[in-house]
Order: structure tokens, then C-alpha cells, then sequence
């Protein structure tokens, strides 16, 4: 889950269920009582028919998390974190950042910081959409050292600078859960 949206959607399904969720949150949901096979099995067949997936494995469910904290930070915060990145997910997660960063690129075939650098060119790409802020503006939102540096960034990834970027009448944008 990596929306408002989708916790909503899940809790729908869940309740529907008679599942009676105690929290849903980004990439996770808590029931009060254990649910029957056949009740799991529906829950998993309508998550699977709406896009989503139960995580079952320890090292998906770590993946998952690694995902869930970097959306939330990137996307979903309102207030900037003073700990830098492998910090903040170190303490979240309670393991090593090495042994994060290993686990993730080994299974998703890409880095940490790459996947956060995605993330934070997706976040860019819905303010410029908006235009309501300057690259300056949006360059200081997202944490990045200076304008310059941001905008090389967001050329690397896109082809195009972010002013290219905003004048374009429909601006590619990626679904976060596709990155």
C-alpha cells in the first residue's frame, strides 16, 4: 500500500470481510482476531483482484517496510527528518543499514538510494505539475542540497530539466507503487 488511497481500499475489504482491522496503515494491517483459512483466502484473492499482495516471507516483509518508510518520508511527511536516510531507517527497522542495503539491492536489483532518488524525482514531477512552486522552492522541499544539484538530478533521470519539465501540457508522471 503506498496511498491514503489504498489503505482506505484495504480496510474496505477488510471490513467487508467481517476482519475488523484495528489499524491500517502504509504497507501493513493489524486484525484484532486471527482469521479463519478460508477468510485469508478471500482477503488475499480480493487484495490480489484490487493490485495488492500479502507479504509473508521475513525478507519481503522487510522490502516492504524499506518501501512503505521511504514513500511515507518522501511523499507523505510533513515535516523534515533530522536524520539522514540510513539512519532514520536503521532505527525504524532495527537492523544494520549494511545489512539493509545489501538485502534490498539483492532483491530488487536496485540500491536504497536509487529507489529514494525515484521516489523524490516522482514527488518533483507532482509539484511541478502544479506549478505553484519554484524549482528553488521544490528543490528545498525535497531536501536536496542546492537548486543546481536538483536539477541535474532530475535531468539524469527524466531527459529534461524541470523547467522543460513544467512546460509540457501532460507531464509523465509514474504510479509509486510502478518505481
Amino acid at each position: 500500500m503506498v496511498c491514503p488511497r489504498c489503505i482506505e481500499s484495504v480496510r474496505n475489504i477488510a471490513t467487508t470481510l467481517n476482519l475488523e482491522p484495528s489499524e491500517v496503515a502504509l504497507g501493513r494491517i493489524t486484525l484484532n482476531e486471527k482469521p479463519s483459512k478460508e477468510q485469508l483466502d478471500l482477503f488475499k484473492s480480493k487484495l490480489e483482484a484490487r493490485g495488492f499482495a500479502i507479504v509473508d516471507s521475513s525478507n519481503a516483509k522487510i522490502i516492504n517496510r524499506l518501501k512503505t518508510l521511504i514513500i511515507d518520508r518522501t511523499h507523505y511527511s510533513q515535516s523534515k527528518d533530522a536524520l539522514n536516510l540510513s539512519s532514520y531507517l536503521s532505527q525504524k527497522i532495527n537492523y544494520e543499514y549494511s545489512h539493509l542495503s545489501k538485502l534490498f539491492s539483492s532483491v530488487e536489483g536496485i540500491t536504497i538510494e536509487r529507489y529514494t532518488t525515484l521516489q523524490r524525482i516522482e514527488k518533483a514531477k507532482e509539484h511541478l505539475s502544479y506549478d505553484e512552486n519554484s524549482v528553488s522552492e521544490i528543490s528545498d522541499a525535497l531536501d536536496y542540497s542546492n537548486p543546481a544539484h536538483f536539477s541535474a538530478q532530475f535531468k539524469r533521470e527524466t531527459g529534461m530539466t524541470p523547467t522543460q519539465f513544467k512546460k509540457l501540457s501532460h507531464p509523465p508522471r509514474n504510479s509509486l507503487d510502478s518505481i
